[in-house]
């Protein structure tokens, strides 16, 4: 997908990387950009970034929430007649083990995974009436790897990867094309204050950088969206020897629990 004249959407738009898709998306000539986020001011603050260069509609959105989805996408097709491209991007990060409580779980999956679902829900039957449409679901390596020091981090990363495996498979022969992004560390919010921990050993990436990463991907309709393209050879090597790569990542957690322990 070439973003020029096509209508965006984008959720978690108030900061970070969806600010930055958001803006990246205006500059490559969208003809409109929708910037959603639970941040009402902050979704203000990138409309009035971006709104000179093409059609800005600003939505505050509970991702967690099917009805502000659905809300969000009635309204995005309201003002623009369509959605060409879909970015499920809102997400956080919570860290611990097994023992994190029930109340934490559930929010970081309604917010990691169900989000996508509700998306899927609300937005699949407009795009598969026009026969086509793109979904791109934001995820992290975590999802293709593992996170040392949070498990419901790595577990709802893994789901999104499993749930944009599903589309492209069963919609992939109707028009819908999906991609993944999957950084590691990236310089946002949720990794303000640090280095990104194990994420960032390869280092940690600005959100613009970022960005070049998706719009390439999304011109080749690639699945596998890798802005540290280092993830790739570590996928390699985990299905390649899976016992060893368990022993590697036992290093890194002894290496790293002392950090992830204080964010508990």
């Amino acid at each position: 997908m070439i973003i020029k004249d096509k209508v965006v959407v984008v959720t978690g738009g108030a900061s970070g990387i969806g600010k930055s898709l958001s803006e990246r998306f205006a500059a490559e000539g969208a003809a409109g950009v929708v910037v959603a986020d639970i941040d009402s001011e902050g979704i203000e603050s990138t409309r009035d970034r971006i709104e000179t260069n093409t059609e800005v509609l600003a939505v505050r959105c509970n991702v967690a929430s099917e009805d502000a989805i659905k809300n969000l996408v009635a309204e995005s097709i309201e003002r623009f007649g369509h959605i060409d491209l879909f970015c499920s991007n809102a997400g956080i990060f919570t860290a611990g083990g097994e023992g994190v409580s029930n109340d934490s779980w559930k929010n970081i999956w309604d917010i990691n995974v169900m989000s996508h679902i509700f998306a899927a829900r609300a937005v699949l039957p407009s795009m598969l009436e026009r026969g086509e449409g793109y979904l791109l679901n934001t995820s992290s390596a975590a999802g293709l790897l593992s996170q040392v020091g949070s498990a419901p981090y790595s577990v709802t990363k893994h789901a999104a990867i499993g749930f944009a495996e599903w589309l492209s498979i069963t919609y992939g022969n109707r028009g819908i094309n999906v991609s993944v992004l999957c950084p590691q560390a990236v310089r946002t919010a949720m990794t303000a204050g640090g280095d990104g921990g194990v994420a960032g050993l390869d280092g940690m990436l600005e959100p613009d950088e970022l960005t070049n990463t998706v719009i390439e991907a999304l011109a080749d309709e690639r699945f596998l969206v890798l802005p540290h393209p280092e993830v790739l050879t570590y996928m390699r090597r985990k299905t390649d020897d899976y016992d060893r790569w368990l022993g590697g990542m036992r290093r890194l957690y002894d290496r790293f629990a002392a950090t992830y322990k204080k964010r508990e």
